[in-house]
C-alpha cells in the first residue's frame, strides 16, 4: 500500500470516530437529571414522521422586584419530551394536576425521541387541585 493511501486511510478512519464521538456526546450522553414539580398544563401525541409525546409543566413562582415594593407572581413553563409509552399513558390522564417528574436533560434531541432537549422518564407524584383548595375554606 501506498503512504498516499495509508494516509487517506487514516485520516477518513479518524474523521470516523471524531463524528461518532460528537454524535454520542450530543445526542446520548446526559447531561444533566433532575425534578421539576409543577400543574401539567398540556401533553399531546404529535408529529409528522415520528409521533412524539410532548407536555408543558407551568412552575409557579415568587420573584423579587427591585424596589423594596414586593414581590411578583411569575411562571415558568417547562417544555418536555417522553420516550417511554408507559409514562406517556400516565401523564395523559393528569392534565391540569400537579405533578413532580423525574427528567434527563440532552445536549441535543433526536427527532424520534422528542422534540426537547428534556426528557421525563418518570412520575413521582400527583396531587389534584381540587383537594388543595378545599381545606382553605
Amino acid at each position: 500500500m501506498r503512504t498516499g493511501k495509508k494516509i487517506l486511510l487514516w485520516t477518513i478512519l479518524g474523521l470516523l470516530v471524531a463524528f461518532a464521538i460528537f454524535f454520542y456526546f450530543r445526542f446520548y450522553f446526559v447531561f444533566g437529571d433532575g425534578v421539576k414539580a409543577g400543574e401539567l398544563n398540556q401533553f399531546t401525541y404529535k408529529g409528522y414522521v415520528w409521533k412524539t409525546y410532548e407536555g408543558k409543566l407551568i412552575q409557579a413562582g415568587f420573584k423579587g422586584s427591585q424596589k423594596s415594593t414586593g414581590a411578583t407572581i411569575e411562571s415558568y413553563i417547562f417544555d418536555f419530551s417522553v420516550a417511554d409509552e408507559e409514562v406517556a399513558n400516565e401523564l395523559m390522564h393528569l392534565g391540569g394536576r400537579n405533578v413532580e417528574l423525574h427528567y434527563k436533560e440532552y445536549l441535543g434531541a433526536l427527532p424520534w425521541r422528542g422534540m426537547q432537549k428534556h426528557i421525563v422518564d418518570k412520575v413521582l407524584s400527583t396531587s389534584s387541585n381540587d383537594s388543595e383548595w378545599a381545606g382553605s375554606f
